[in-house]
């Protein structure tokens, strides 16, 4: 793929003890628990966030999971995934880990959430309530090197025929966001 940058930023924002937010089916906050804890076993029902950046060339920057992630490393995903800590609002969370994954600032807009559940073999899984927000940015990214491999801006027919072709080098929830963005209209609505 090309549009590959140079990954500059070198700081861990991970935070595998910090404490994520528990749901219940209907997204009622039931409790607390370590993120580290979430992921493991069966997976404990937590909030989540999703965001998907177009810039004016109608690309989306899609960013390879750094090899340091536990779960789908250097996988090809979403701009920016990531959850809301104790105490904090999930806008503010997603403007937050925007600007700490690839140093970017822009609006975004939530657009739907969802439920799912999906397993890394032995190693954890994924069970969350996840809130969709998108955007438009151009701005200069910097990515962290602990969080990010690999980015880049994407043609969405592109993206389509990569993901059709390979699937399997694609996170679950990126694949299951994607194909709603799409079916629904999403990326009209942002645009506008």
């Amino acid at each position: 793929m090309k549009g590959r940058k140079v990954i500059i930023n070198k700081d861990n924002l991970s935070f595998p003890e910090k404490s994520l937010i528990l749901v219940d089916e209907k997204d009622n906050i039931i409790g607390y628990e370590a993120k580290k804890r979430c992921h493991q076993g069966e997976g404990l029902l937590h909030r989540a966030f999703s965001i998907f950046i177009l810039n004016d060339k109608k690309q989306l920057l899609i960013q390879k999971r750094s090899n340091k992630k536990t779960l789908w490393p250097l996988y090809w995903s979403n701009t920016v995934c990531s959850h809301p800590f104790q105490g904090e609002k999930i806008e503010v969370s997603a403007k937050r880990r925007l600007k700490e994954e690839l140093g970017l600032e822009t609006r975004v807009k939530y657009v739907f959430k969802f439920q799912y559940k999906a397993r890394f073999g032995e190693i954890g899984v994924e069970h969350e309530i996840c809130y969709v927000f998108m955007g438009i940015g151009d701005g200069n990214i910097r990515p962290n090197i602990k969080e990010v491999a690999e980015w880049e801006y994407i043609d969405l027919e592109t993206l389509n025929n990569n993901i059709a072709m390979q699937s399997n080098k694609y996170t679950p929830w990126f694949k299951l966001e994607w194909e709603r963005i799409q079916k629904e209209g999403y990326i009209k609505i942002i645009r506008s």
